[in-house]
């Protein structure tokens, strides 16, 4: 029987898979900002870029360590603030930081389950292991 492998984090999955969501989502929102000319179309496709970058950071950071989940809250505080100048991203940001909320506190508590889970799975194995070493000797 093989060793049971660690488990991988669920709340890593959920922030990864809502930052690079939301690399689109600001794809999107930047070309509506450039056609409603909220701003020098330059100054848009700036302040865009930055956010999807920031994004694909995060998304990058996320797999080591507490920086991609310190960016990504950063980039939601940003979406929800762009709401001021595309007003439909209130709604489309408001969406997403819920989505970055729930992704973390029910990642977190998968993660804890998951890791009991695998301890328990250890410790059964170990114990299984003893009781057939017993029995072997005996």
């Amino acid at each position: 029987m093989s060793e049971p492998r660690e488990p991988r984090s669920a709340r890593r999955m959920f922030a990864v898979s809502v930052l690079a969501s939301e690399v689109f989502v600001v794809l999107f929102a930047t070309l509506v900002a450039h056609g409603l000319r909220v701003a020098d179309r330059g100054t848009v496709w700036v302040a865009g870029g930055v956010v999807m970058v920031l994004c694909l950071l995060a998304t990058g950071l996320v797999r080591r360590g507490r920086a991609g989940y310190v960016v990504g809250t950063a980039v939601q505080v940003l979406l929800l603030a762009s709401g001021f100048l595309v007003p439909s991203m209130l709604v489309i940001g408001g969406i997403f930081v819920v989505l970055w909320v729930v992704s973390l506190r029910v990642g977190s508590r998968i993660d804890v389950e998951r890791r009991a889970r695998y301890e328990a799975e250890l410790r059964h194995r170990a114990e299984q292991g003893q009781d057939r070493e017993a029995h072997r000797h005996g």
